[in-house]
C-alpha cells in the first residue's frame, strides 16, 4: 500500500523518508561505478583475466549504463517513474548476485552490463522521483544538496568500501553488496514514493533509441579501446567517427520524430545545455582522477586496498560538505553560476597540487590537499548544476531531462577514465624510453615514468576543469530559484499524484 498522506499545503507528510529511499537507490548506482576498482586485482586472478580484458569490468557498466540513459528516462515516463524505479532496483539486485556468483569472466562482464542496464532505468526515475516530489525553492535545495552529496561522494565512497570488502571478505561482496541495500530500498519505494501513471499514448522513439545510444556506446567504446589499441588504430578511429556520425543523424530525427527520444526543446535552453555540459566537463576531470590515484597510491605509496579506500575519504567528506552546507545553503539566494564557477575553479585548484606528484610525495601535504579542494568544488558544481538542469521541466519530460544529466555525468566518467588514462601511459612510455633503465632495477625508472603520466594527464584534468568554469559563467544565466506560492505547490504535487 502507498502512502500518500499530505499535511499542510498540500506536502507528502513522507517526503523526507521518500529522500531516503530515493538517495539509497542513487548510493548504489553510483558506488557500482567505482566499487569493484579495488577488488579489480583479486577477481582478475580469481578469473583468470587477460590484462587486456580485465577493463571490461569497468566498461561493461559504464557503455551499458551511459548508453541507455536516455532510453530508462524515456521508459520512465512512458510506464511511470515508481514503477520503474521498483523494476529497476529489482533488475540492479538480480544482476548483483549473478555477478557475485560468477566463475567465469564472460559471467562477470554480462552481469556488469546488466547492472548498467538497469542502473539506466533506475537513475533518471529516481531524480525524477526527487525534482517532482519537492517543489518548494528551499527544500528542494536541501533535497538536491542531498543528492548532490551522494552522487559526487558516492565514487568515493565506493573506493573505500571496495578496499573493506575486498581485505576482510572477498571481492565478490562487493557485487554482493547490492542485494540488501536493494531489498531496503524496494520496501521504501513501495510505502513511501508516489507518482502520477505513465502517458501510455505516446510509443517510444525505436530509431532514435538506435542512433541515440549507438552514437554513445561507439564513442564511449572507442575512447576505451584508445588505451590498449592506440589512437591511430582502425577499430578506434572508426568507432570515434562512426560514433560522432551517428549522433547527428540522431540529432535530424529527433527534429522529425513523431515521439522524439530527447525532445530537443530541453537541450536548447541555455542554463540547461550549459548544465549538461558542465557536469559532462567535470567528471571527466574528476573520474580520471580516481584511476590514477588509486594506482599511485598502491603502486607508488605501497597502500593496502583498505588504506586506499580510505584515503579517499576527506575528498567524499568535502563533497557533502560543498553541496548540503555551502550550495543547499546559498543556491535559493544566487544565481547558480556563482556557485558553479567558483566550484570548477576551486577543483581545478585542486587537480593543479597534483600535477607536481613525485614519487616521494607525501600524502598529507600533496594528495589531502588537493582532495579537499576537489571535493569542494565537486559539492558546490554538482548540486547547482542538477537542480538548475531539471528545473522548469514539464513534468511528462521529467523522466527523460534526468536521464540527461545522468548521461552527462556517466559519459563524463566514461571519456574521463578512458582518454586521460591513455594520455597517461603514453606519457609514461615515452619518459621510460628517454631514460636509461637499469636491468636489476628498473622499477625507479617505471615508477618516475608512471607518475610523470599521472602529472601530463591530470593537466589536461586543469584544462577541462577550467573549460567547465567558462561554460558555467557563459551559458548558464539563470537566476536563483523564486519562491513558489502554497497553492501552486499543492497543485503541482496534486498533479503528481
Amino acid at each position: 500500500m502507498t502512502v500518500t498522506r499530505t499535511g499542510e499545503q498540500g506536502h507528502d507528510r513522507y517526503r523526507w523518508w521518500g529522500l531516503v529511499v530515493i538517495a539509497l537507490a542513487q548510493l548504489m548506482v553510483v558506488l557500482d561505478a567505482t566499487i569493484v576498482n579495488i577488488a579489480l586485482p583479486s577477481a582478475q586472478r580469481y578469473l583468470h583475466m587477460s590484462d587486456a580484458n580485465r577493463q571490461w569490468v569497468i566498461t561493461a557498466y559504464t557503455l551499458a549504463f551511459g548508453g541507455l540513459l536516455l532510453l530508462g528516462g524515456r521508459i520512465a515516463d512512458y510506464v511511470g517513474r515508481k514503477r520503474t524505479f521498483v523494476i529497476g532496483l529489482i533488475g540492479f539486485a538480480a544482476a548483483s548476485g549473478i555477478g557475485g556468483a560468477a566463475e567465469s569472466s564472460g559471467m562477470l562482464f554480462g552481469a556488469r552490463a546488466l547492472q548498467g542496464l538497469f542502473a539506466a532505468v533506475l537513475a533518471p526515475s529516481a531524480l525524477s522521483l526527487l525534482t517532482t516530489t519537492f517543489t518548494d525553492p528551499r527544500e528542494r535545495g536541501k533535497a538536491f544538496g542531498i543528492y548532490g552529496a551522494i552522487a559526487g561522494g558516492g565514487a568515493a565512497i565506493g573506493l573505500m568500501a571496495g578496499g573493506l570488502l575486498t581485505e576482510y571478505l572477498s571481492w565478490r561482496w562487493c557485487l554482493y553488496v547490492n542485494i540488501p541495500i536493494a531489498v531496503i530500498a524496494v520496501i521504501g519505494a513501495v510505502l513511501l514514493l508516489h507518482d502520477r501513471p505513465g502517458h501510455q499514448e505516446a510509443r517510444l522513439d525505436v530509431p532514435g533509441v538506435v542512433l541515440g545510444c549507438g552514437g554513445l556506446v561507439a564513442i564511449v567504446y572507442g575512447f576505451s579501446e584508445a588505451q590498449p589499441r592506440g589512437w591511430d588504430d582502425s577499430l578506434v578511429l572508426g568507432m570515434l567517427c562512426g560514433g560522432v556520425a551517428l549522433l547527428v543523424v540522431f540529432v535530424w530525427w529527433q527534429r522529425r520524430a513523431r515521439y522524439p527520444l530527447l525532445p530537443l526543446h530541453i537541450v536548447r535552453e541555455r542554463n540547461r545545455a550549459g548544465s549538461f555540459l558542465t557536469m559532462g566537463l567535470a567528471t571527466i576531470g574528476m573520474f580520471g582522477l580516481f584511476l590514477f590515484m588509486t594506482y599511485y597510491l598502491q603502486t607508488i605509496l605501497g597502500y593496502s586496498p583498505l588504506k586506499t579506500g580510505a584515503a579517499f575519504l576527506p575528498m567524499a567528506a568535502a563533497i557533502v560538505i560543498g553541496s548540503t552546507q555551502i550550495s543547499a545553503r546559498l543556491l535559493p539566494h544566487t544565481a547558480p553560476r556563482n556557485l558553479m564557477v567558483p566550484g570548477m575553479l576551486l577543483a581545478a585548484g585542486g587537480l593543479l597540487i597534483l600535477t607536481q606528484l613525485t614519487v616521494e610525495a607525501e600524502y598529507a601535504t600533496h594528495v589531502l590537499p588537493a582532495e579537499l579542494l576537489l571535493g569542494l568544488g565537486m559539492g558546490l558544481t554538482f548540486m547547482p548544476v542538477m537542480a538548475t538542469a531539471t528545473q522548469g521541466v514539464a513534468v511528462h519530460d521529467s523522466g527523460v531531462t534526468s536521464a540527461t544529466v545522468n548521461t552527462a555525468q556517466q559519459v563524463g566518467g566514461s571519456i574521463g577514465t578512458a582518454l586521460l588514462n591513455t594520455i597517461a601511459t603514453s606519457a609514461a612510455a615515452r619518459y621510460v624510453a628517454g631514460h636509461q633503465v637499469n636491468p636489476r632495477n628498473p622499477r625507479p625508472v617505471i615508477a618516475a615514468g608512471a607518475v610523470h603520466g599521472y602529472s601530463v594527464a591530470i593537466w589536461w584534468a586543469v584544462v577541462i576543469m577550467l573549460l567547465g568554469a567558462l561554460v558555467a559563467g557563459l551559458f548558464v544565466t539563470g537566476k536563483p530559484p523564486k519562491q513558489v506560492p502554497a497553492a501552486e505547490q499543492a497543485l503541482s504535487e496534486e498533479e503528481v499524484r
